[in-house]
């Protein structure tokens, strides 16, 4: 289960340069290491900023991109690697560009597309607690590496499981520096989702007290308006809705509701279960596309039990896959489109 985080400010990576050719494919050789010497610092300051100042950032850091690039180009992001990868990114035509261009038009190669399958929470700062007493770690974990282990059988060797250690908050801000720094196309979270403490029942499991609620059940999508490249995560979060939508999972509806308090948040795509959580530290500082899944409800007890099996993880973990495959591939070009459109 997510909760409401505080807002810290990563550095952001320096286009060193970028040569745009009008009649020919430019070769691009970006020096990354040098922008982001002091991203984990000002991380670990845990300096917080108003959202103007954030809008200031962001509007300085795209400034130079902007200037040189073209349309399509501006959208690409260039993140750098940690200080001990030296590496060079030689963009060679569509086929290399990151995620946030493939909306653009471009095709990405899976082989080579690096996707981050972050395990929500920490076996120090476990999440929720399900209503038979099971972490919510324990469930992230699981799911997640299956969603990364079936990704690589399906092509995408590049994929890494984020599995971070410590204390939440900090937590959050280490995995955010390491995605940066890995020089991710793709941020993907994995959550287990609960309710409000106001909204638990009790009773007694295994001879245990425990809590519950089986009034709300589904899974739940979420997207940062402040993300780095806002339009193409939530392009992915709503591929990722869709493709549980169509396995027959239904989406939890109450984070619309005021008895959410400060759960709630608004929903942006409501015949699929995407909303807003502009503030959470994983989805507006990460320097890709970014998205948060909620798998389903622990604290409901029949949907705790779906969690459990290997078919529900299956469902879900096939949802994801094929979402990933629509991102990565090119947007087809319709020839029923083209003939309608030379049609008189």
């Amino acid at each position: 289960m997510i909760a409401p985080q505080g807002r810290h400010v990563p550095g952001f990576g320096v286009l060193r340069s970028c040569i745009v050719v009008a009649a020919t494919i430019a070769l691009v050789l970006l020096p990354l290491g040098a922008g982001r010497a002091g991203s984990l610092l000002d991380i670990l300051k845990g300096g917080s900023s108003s959202p103007d100042k954030d809008k200031h950032d962001k509007k300085h850091d795209k400034s130079s991109a902007k200037a040189a690039a073209s349309k399509h180009a501006s959208a690409a992001r260039h993140a750098s690697p940690s200080k001990t990868d030296h590496v060079k990114v030689a963009a060679l035509g569509p086929a290399n560009l990151p995620a946030s261009a493939l909306r653009s038009g471009a095709a990405c190669v899976p082989a080579k597309f690096r996707i981050v399958i972050d395990v929500g929470h920490t076996a120090e700062s476990e999440g929720a607690t399900s209503a038979r007493n099971v972490p919510e770690f324990s469930y992230n974990l699981r799911l997640a590496q299956q969603i990364a282990e079936k990704l690589k059988t399906e092509g995408f060797a590049a994929t890494n499981l984020l599995v971070t250690e410590g204390k939440a908050k900090p937590s959050l801000f280490r995995r955010v520096a390491v995605a940066n720094d890995s020089n991710a196309d793709l941020f993907l979270s994995i959550h287990h989702d609960s309710v409000p403490d106001k909204l638990l029942e009790d009773w007694e499991f295994d001879g245990k007290k425990s809590h519950y609620s089986d009034r709300f059940s589904g899974y739940s999508v979420f997207v940062s308006h402040s993300n780095a490249d806002f339009n193409t995560s939530f392009a992915f979060a709503e591929m990722v809705a869709k493709e549980m939508k169509a396995r027959g999972l239904q989406y939890a509806p109450q984070y619309t509701m005021p008895i959410m308090g400060h759960y709630q948040h608004p929903l942006l795509d409501k015949e699929n279960g995407v909303y807003a959580y502009d503030e959470l530290v994983v989805l507006r500082k990460t320097q890709m596309p970014a998205v948060l899944l909620e798998a389903g409800s622990i604290i409901n007890r029949d949907e705790e039990l779906q969690m459990e099996s290997t078919e529900r993880r299956d469902t879900i973990t096939s949802a994801v896959v094929d979402a990933v495959k629509k991102f990565c591939a090119p947007p087809a070009t319709s020839s029923a489109a083209t003939a309608t459109a030379k049609s008189p």
